[in-house]
C-alpha cells in the first residue's frame, strides 16, 4: 500500500502510528478531514490479519465519519482510530492510559470516543490522561448509553423517508420489517409501536424476539424470511450490506430505513433502489443519532439539547431526497454530495476569510 498516495488521493491530512512496547499497545489514529472543526471518531480494537489491513480500516472509517459529522450539521471533522489486539484478551489499563496520552499530544484535533471493541470503561480510562475523549461514564457528565438517542434519530429518520414514500410521515398503520432487534433496534420498535405501526422481526437471538413479540405485538419470522415479507418499510438494523443482489428482487417494501451501517453491499446495489423507485435512506444520515448525542457532552452534556439535535435528523433525511431529486441521482450520492457541499461552503469561506488578511482563524 502506497500510504502518501492514498492519502492524496482522498484528501487525508494526517496518519498517527502509536506504540508502547510495555502495554502492547499498536494503534493507528487517522485523521481525514477538519475543515468543519476537530476530527471526532471512536477507537475500534480488533484482531487484524496484516498491519495493512489496519491502516485501510483506519482510512476508510475516518472518512466515513467526516461525511456523518458533516451531514448531521456538526462543526466536527472525521477520524478514527484502530487497536490491533484481541478485545477480549489484550486489553490492560496501561494500554488505554498510553493511548490516552497519544490523543491529548494531538491537542484536540482528535476526539474519540467508543466502537466496536471498546467500552465505556476503556474511554474512562482513556479520560484519566486527556479530556479529548466522549461516551465515558454519566458519573463525569457523560450521555451514558447511546442506543436509545440512536433509535430516535432513526426513527425520526424513518418518518421522513415516509412522506417521501407514501406522501406522509404517519407511521401508523404502517408494516415495518426490522431486520435484527439488538439494543437500538428495540428502542426503534418501541417507537413504532407507540406509533401504531405493524411490526415484523427476526434475529438470531431468539429472547430479542420474544422480548419485540411480547412487549409490541411483533410477529416473528425466520432470518432469511425476513426480506420477502409483505411490508411498507424495511429496516436493516444488525449487520451490513444485507441490500445485495440476492436480496433485492425479493423486497417488497416501498421504503428503506434502518440503523444498520453499511446497508447496501456495494453502491450499484444504491443504483438499482433507484431505479426501482425504492426509497432508500442512507445509514449515516439516519443513525446519527449517537454521534451527534456523543458530540454535545463537548459543551458540557445537556439532554434535552441533545435530543433536539438529534430531531433535525427528519430534516437532513428529507435534504437527500431534494437533493437525489434535484440532480437526479441516487440516494447514497446524494447523501454525499450534502457533506461535501457543506464541508466545500467553509473551506471557501476559511480561505476567502485568510486572503482578506483575517488571520485569527488560520489553526485548523
Amino acid at each position: 500500500m502506497q500510504i502518501f498516495t492514498y492519502m492524496e488521493k482522498y484528501d487525508y491530512e494526517q496518519l498517527v502510528f502509536c506504540q508502547d512496547e510495555q502495554s502492547g499497545l499498536k494503534a493507528i489514529i487517522a485523521i481525514h478531514d477538519t475543515t468543519l472543526g476537530p476530527a471526532l471518531g471512536g477507537t475500534r480494537m480488533w484482531t487484524y490479519d496484516s498491519e495493512e489491513a489496519a491502516i485501510e480500516d483506519a482510512l476508510r472509517l475516518a472518512k466515513g465519519m467526516t461525511y456523518k459529522n458533516a451531514a448531521a450539521g456538526l462543526n466536527l471533522g472525521g477520524g478514527k482510530t484502530v487497536i490491533i489486539g484481541d478485545p477480549k484478551k489484550d486489553k490492560n489499563e496501561a494500554m488505554f492510559r498510553a493511548f490516552g496520552r497519544y490523543i491529548q499530544g494531538l491537542n484536540g484535533r482528535y476526539i474519540t470516543a467508543e466502537d466496536v471493541g471498546t467500552t465505556v470503561q476503556d474511554m474512562d480510562t482513556i479520560h484519566l490522561e486527556t479530556d479529548y475523549v466522549t461516551g465515558i461514564s454519566p458519573a463525569f457528565g457523560s450521555s451514558g448509553n447511546p442506543s436509545p438517542v440512536t433509535a430516535y434519530g432513526v426513527y425520526r429518520g424513518m418518518k421522513a423517508a415516509a412522506k417521501e414514500g407514501f406522501g406522509t410521515d404517519s407511521l401508523e398503520g404502517k408494516t415495518v420489517a426490522v431486520q435484527g432487534v439488538g439494543n437500538v433496534a428495540y428502542n426503534l420498535c418501541r417507537h413504532l409501536h407507540e406509533e401504531g405501526a405493524n411490526l415484523i422481526v427476526t434475529d438470531i437471538n431468539k429472547e430479542a424476539v420474544n422480548r419485540a413479540v411480547e412487549e409490541f405485538g411483533a410477529k416473528a419470522v425466520d432470518t432469511e424470511e425476513i426480506y420477502s415479507v409483505d411490508c411498507d418499510i424495511y429496516a436493516p438494523c444488525a449487520l451490513g450490506a444485507t441490500i445485495n443482489d440476492e436480496t433485492i428482487p425479493q423486497l417488497k417494501a416501498k421504503v428503506i430505513a434502518g440503523a444498520a451501517n453499511n446497508q447496501l453491499k456495494s453502491t450499484k446495489h444504491g443504483d438499482i433502489l433507484h431505479e426501482k423507485g425504492i426509497v432508500y435512506t442512507p445509514d449515516y444520515v439516519i443513525n446519527a443519532g449517537g454521534v451527534i448525542n456523543v458530540a454535545d457532552e463537548l459543551n458540557g452534556y445537556n439532554k434535552e439539547r441533545a435530543m433536539k439535535r438529534v430531531e433535525t435528523i427528519y430534516d437532513n433525511v428529507a435534504k437527500v431526497f431534494d437533493i437525489s431529486k434535484r440532480d437526479n441521482i441516487p440516494t447514497y450520492l446524494a447523501a454525499d454530495r450534502m457533506a461535501e457541499e457543506r464541508i466545500e461552503i467553509m473551506r471557501k469561506s476559511r480561505s476567502q476569510f485568510l486572503q482578506n488578511g483575517n488571520h485569527t482563524l488560520s489553526r485548523r
